[in-house]
């Protein structure tokens, strides 16, 4: 009597295993796009210097990094928004002239909130000694609320695509969601500048003009919906 129970306990199992996987669905993918002009950016700069002592070489940096770091707060950026980032001190050897030197550097993030100071403040950084512009990242003040409305916009083009495929099938519509999978992405314009030690010439030579082409932030949401058939 107990195997019989058991057998029938499986039997039962087994049949019930198959009519959950039975179940009729439906997977789709959706994608929602928002493109997005930014309006604030990232600016990486640094100053570097080269010299025969290392304490003459950090002396000049640091004499230089003070007059960045004082323009930037004299531009009306907060504190919290620019931080030094790296500091270097190291001894370096040039195969030239066969001699050792040494190197100072220190890299400083801004995050510029406005930019319409753009072109001003990049100015006025060359002019206050920095010698390096490392890039420039494009930001968004409004980037959550826009990815979540390219979510809704993915979710709503996949629940119309699979209502489109299954408008032709008789007798059965789309239900409820079983799974829902993730794939959205955000695409930043990224600048190329081809500025390093050279900058202070090549800002001299350089008329006053627009320098900034900011192009746009592209939002997609991608999205892959697993639907039940009703």
């Amino acid at each position: 009597m107990k195997k019989l129970i058991l057998v029938l306990t499986l039997l039962g199992t087994m049949v019930h295993a198959q009519e959950v996987k039975q179940i009729p669905q439906i997977s789709i993918s959706g994608e929602g796009k928002i493109k997005v002009t930014p309006d604030e950016a990232l600016i990486t700069v640094s100053v570097e210097n080269t010299g025969k002592e290392a304490a003459e070489v950090k002396k000049k940096n640091d004499e230089t990094v003070d007059k960045v770091l004082k323009l930037i707060k004299q531009k009306g950026i907060p504190t919290a928004d620019y931080q030094t980032q790296r500091v270097n001190l190291y001894k370096n050897y040039d195969y030239n002239t066969k001699k050792y030197n040494y190197v100072a550097n220190q890299t400083i993030t801004i995050y510029l909130k406005d930019l319409s100071k753009y072109d001003k403040l990049m100015m006025d950084l060359v002019d206050s000694g920095i010698n390096n512009i490392q890039g420039v990242e494009f930001k968004s003040s409004k980037i959550k609320e826009f990815e979540k409305e390219a979510r809704k916009k993915a979710m709503l083009d996949a629940k119309q695509k699979a209502d489109d495929y299954v408008s032709v099938l008789s007798g059965q519509k789309v239900g409820k969601a079983l799974l829902i999978s993730d794939n959205s992405y955000t695409r930043y314009p990224q600048p190329v500048f081809a500025m390093a030690k050279s900058v202070d010439t090549a800002y001299e030579q350089m008329p006053e003009r627009e320098t900034l082409a900011i192009g746009e932030i592209e939002i997609v949401a991608n999205v892959s919906v697993t639907f039940v058939l009703e």
